[in-house]
């Protein structure tokens, strides 16, 4: 095919997809293994700094809060991101987590833009940026997925976004269109947070699913937060729900509660008290810091995070549902 314009930017993550298919079939065990652990254990084993991390919500919806507090309480400062979210993403610039992006938008949505990803770009933590639309990042995975090395679409063409990336266009020997050429994204380590999964990491959600059977594809290592763990008779008794089969799951991981501030479909409400408050002290660097102490360095788990939160708000979120 004939290029006929290139992005300006080098690629973060290369793709290979015959490696990736290697180190599957050498590391990805189809044995069902208990594979329960804490948020210490699954990030500290299955993370290192580094590595090309990727994190599946849906704004706040499902947002794998718990573990990514103990990314950053764990003290990483080398990841590279793909960068489409909004209160975990803010966080992880914060706390200085990351030094490279595929990005598409870091803020806080209806709240306002993110201070903190502003401070980690312009005062050159954030090292480098390689822009993408929120379809483009997402089709990356899916071309993973797919198991092909890029996907063709039209999603950029002539915009400043395709100029800063590092996609190409090429000349479509069918047509003689100019079509979009997306590269494919493997994920080191992918994080998800789900409704709910049994220990061998079949993992269904409730709602609105995301890009989350994309990226757990797209993942070499993949670490599951759920709800609540279920036993293996509640998963079979509606197979159609399980999105995420127990092969490509590494770890899993028990949060309830392991969106906040973020909400659960059908289950809880987000925290718009906590996330306002920390929109406002988050365009001060002490009052960051201050946040972060408080609910993340200061914190030991999960469990601990959720006592600071205290039962009566936690039971103010939740969504009563219908028997």
């Amino acid at each position: 095919m004939k290029i006929v314009a290139e992005g300006q930017k080098e690629l973060i993550q290369k793709p290979d997809l015959d490696a990736f298919r290697q180190w599957n079939r050498e590391n990805k065990s189809k044995e069902l293994i208990d594979k329960i652990m804490s948020e210490s254990e699954a990030i500290s084993k299955f993370l290192k700094d580094g590595d090309y991390l990727g994190i599946e919500l849906y704004g706040t919806v499902r947002a794998p809060m718990s573990l990514t507090r103990e990314i950053i309480r764990q003290g990483y400062k080398r990841l590279r991101c793909a960068g489409q979210g909004v209160f975990e993403s803010d966080l992880l610039a914060a706390s200085n987590s990351v030094k490279e992006l595929d990005w598409t938008y870091i803020g806080l949505e209806v709240y306002g833009l993110s201070s903190n990803l502003r401070r980690a770009v312009e005062g050159g933590y954030v090292e480098n940026i390689v822009e993408w639309s929120n379809a483009a990042l997402s089709w990356r995975f899916k071309a993973t997925a797919m198991g092909v090395p890029f996907i063709p679409t039209k999603v950029m063409l002539g915009t400043d976004t395709f100029k800063y990336s590092s996609a190409k266009a090429v000349e479509c020997p069918f047509t003689g269109d100019t079509v979009g050429l997306l590269p494919a994204l493997i994920l080191d380590v992918g994080i998800i947070h789900v409704s709910r999964a049994d220990k061998f990491g079949n993992a269904q959600i409730d709602g609105i699913s995301g890009f989350a059977e994309e990226m757990a594809r797209a993942s070499k290592r993949l670490i599951i937060s759920a709800e609540e763990i279920v036993d293996e008779d509640v998963i079979r008794s509606n197979p159609e729900k399980t999105i995420i089969p127990y092969y490509l799951v590494d770890a899993v991981v028990e949060a309830p509660f392991g969106s906040h501030p973020g909400e659960m479909t059908y289950e809880y409400e987000r925290d718009e008290e906590h996330i306002k408050s920390y929109y406002s002290d988050s365009k001060d660097v002490d009052k960051t810091k201050a946040y972060l102490d408080k609910w993340i360095y200061n914190v030991e788990s999960h469990d601990e995070y959720l006592d600071l939160v205290g039962k009566d708000k936690l039971k103010s979120l939740k969504i009563e549902r219908n028997k």
